[in-house]
């Protein structure tokens, strides 16, 4: 069981990469996160439905449900339209973040990711 102390350090990481997955949890477990991980959109409901994370960090292009599909799904399930989510994508066009903004992502980062500008991203979006 997650000590309540530690509720607001859980971040669930959606990535289809492996290598990416592994690199952005490795570096985020460095940080202090609790980090559960799902590789595609339809995973990433179960697991935030099961976790309750403080943040969710969400590729876009994911198999299965897309990122901005399973954002959607997620701002609509009770409890969860407050947590924030940060789109991370390799996708540096406009029309993406506009989308991202649409589905209901808080932020927008584009990889490669710089771990130190994610954590403070990161922070301000988890006290605010």
């Amino acid at each position: 069981m997650i000590e309540r102390d530690s509720r607001d350090r859980i971040v669930l990481l959606v990535e289809d990469a492996e290598d990416a997955r592994l690199f952005m949890r490795l570096a985020l477990e460095q940080l202090g996160y609790i980090v559960f991980e799902a590789e595609d959109g339809e995973k990433a409901l179960a697991v935030a439905e099961r976790v309750r994370p403080a943040i969710i960090l969400m590729d876009l292009s994911l198999p299965i449900m897309d990122g901005l599909t399973a954002t959607q799904k997620i701002r609509a399930t009770e409890g969860m339209n407050e947590v924030p989510i940060v789109a991370v994508t390799a996708h540096q066009g406009t029309d993406f973040r506009e989308g991202a903004k649409d589905a209901g992502f808080d932020a927008y980062v584009t990889k490669p990711i710089d771990i130190d500008s994610l954590d403070e991203l990161m922070k301000g979006l988890l006290t605010s």
